[in-house]
């Protein structure tokens, strides 16, 4: 199992897009700061660390520094997250750091770096014809469409219709192998897409256990490198 540490705002993108990191083969840890970041690794001694360039009390070049100094902590790849500028993407390119990726990140993109870091398999997308159902009282309406990718932390597709964020919905699916699922979920990101379609991030809601091993065993199955 690989260990991968998540510092400062790459915390946040990762709860907002669906645990994008959520696989059986990844134990995650998370930090506010570059001095809690230092703590858990030491403690931990983990395989990757994803970091902002900026953190509180010291910037991304003092960080990776002082992991590269010490004997027992150095032996980690580290991957910052910059800024789209000249200045930044030069900060980061001599701050010591194994790779870096400009802002604002996309999930796929980070992914890839992940593989290459930690030389594992990169999910590819999860496409599944699937059913939703929106649970609004006045106005719930019902459409078909296809999921991007599917996690047991939730599901991303793509659709014509106008969704809001924090909207209910039921998705109902059926996996290779498996029985028809139907999960309760909530949007937790909306994204407008050139073509004028919607992209919208779903967070699932106390999914039964038996269906979160059948969507495990689906990932696994369909785990290839990117």
């Amino acid at each position: 199992m690989k260990k991968i540490l998540l510092v400062n705002s790459v915390v946040s993108f990762h709860e907002e897009n669906g645990s994008f990191l959520d696989r059986g083969d990844f134990r995650i840890f998370t930090a506010s700061t570059g001095i809690e970041a230092l703590e858990i690794h030491r403690q931990e001694r983990v395989n990757l660390i994803i970091s902002d360039l900026d953190l509180p009390e010291m910037g991304g070049a003092k960080f990776c520094t002082l992991i590269r100094a010490e004997d027992d902590l150095k032996n980690v790849a580290i991957l910052l997250t910059c800024r789209n500028t000249a200045e930044d993407m030069e900060r980061a390119s001599q701050s010591g750091a194994n790779a870096w990726i400009s802002k604002p990140i996309v999930p796929d993109k980070i992914l890839k770096s992940i593989g290459r870091l930690l030389f594992v398999s990169v999910r590819k997308d999860y496409r599944v014809l699937l059913k939703v159902q929106t649970q609004n009282e006045i106005d719930s309406t019902s459409f078909f469409c296809t999921s991007h990718n599917i996690s047991t932390s939730g599901i991303l597709f793509e659709t014509d219709k106008l969704l809001n964020k924090g909207d209910r919905i039921i998705c109902a699916f059926f996996l290779p192998g498996a029985r028809r699922i139907v999960a309760s979920g909530e949007t937790v990101r909306t994204v407008t897409k050139a073509t004028g379609n919607y992209q919208y991030g779903v967070q699932f809601i106390d999914l039964a256990a038996e269906i979160r091993e059948e969507i495990e065993r689906f990932v696994a199955g369909s785990a290839g490198t990117a």
